[in-house]
């Protein structure tokens, strides 16, 4: 074989290489995309144990989905921020990070006793039109009740409903109707069936997976009673 024919050869050999080598890197992601249960989400479900805040109760084989819950709820959405009493009960006592409770910040460390456990009021929402009076707009209770399934003994799909679509299973503010006099009913242009505070539109785009691991991790926290919640 002559130097130009072993030149080629070696040419031919090496393209047929980056070949390979470029199609693995470029079909890599697409594996990992499609794979819902690979490692692509190892990273945010050590970090969801990791920053729960609560202890968790769960079966082994639901671990990956509420770790992925947790890292949903805590790290991404910050749900805690409107489901718990408010601003002044969120944080543990000496660990609310935006008090100047002595020469330094304290650590952020959340108030396990009013963790997702709603009451936190939003004030009226829309104009006051006789005979209704707008009503006040409260955060749900998102921890288990007696029944184990939380927000109040939501099913997954009304919670599967609730982020897809917006739609409140409790009916708690509906439509009014124009003569019942009443301060929890939605007059125009809110549309009571749906709900007006909770950002609904930002989470509607989560995967089936995503929303399924929230749902477990919400299962896997404690019950915190409150009016209508009741504990096992």
């Amino acid at each position: 074989m002559s130097v130009k024919q072993l030149v080629a050869a070696v040419g031919t050999v090496a393209g047929f290489a980056g070949l390979i080598v470029a199609g693995t890197l470029l079909s890599s992601p697409r594996v990992h995309a499609d794979d819902e249960h690979g490692e692509s989400d190892e990273a945010q479900i050590k970090i969801g144990f990791e920053i729960a805040p609560v202890q968790l109760t769960y079966d082994q084989h639901n671990r990956k989905l509420v770790g992925l819950g947790s890292y949903l709820v805590n790290a991404s959405s910050g749900c805690n921020g409107c489901h718990s009493a408010g601003p002044t009960t969120e944080y543990a006592p000496g660990h609310n990070p935006f008090m100047r409770l002595g020469p330094f910040t304290p650590p952020a460390q959340l108030n396990t006793h009013t963790y997702l456990g709603g009451g936190r009021d939003f004030g009226q929402i829309g104009p006051i039109t006789s005979p209704t009076i707008p009503p006040h707009i409260v955060s749900r209770n998102l921890t288990p009740d007696k029944s184990g399934l939380p927000e109040g003994g939501a099913t997954f799909a009304e919670f599967y409903n609730t982020i897809r679509h917006g739609i409140d299973a409790d009916n708690a503010h509906p439509n009014c109707n124009g003569t019942t006099i009443t301060d929890h009913c939605f007059n125009p242009p809110f549309n009571g069936n749906l709900l007006q505070v909770m950002p609904w539109p930002e989470y509607q785009d989560w995967t089936d997976r995503q929303l399924h691991a929230v749902y477990e991790y919400l299962k896997a926290i404690p019950c915190i009673a409150g009016p209508g919640h009741e504990c096992l």
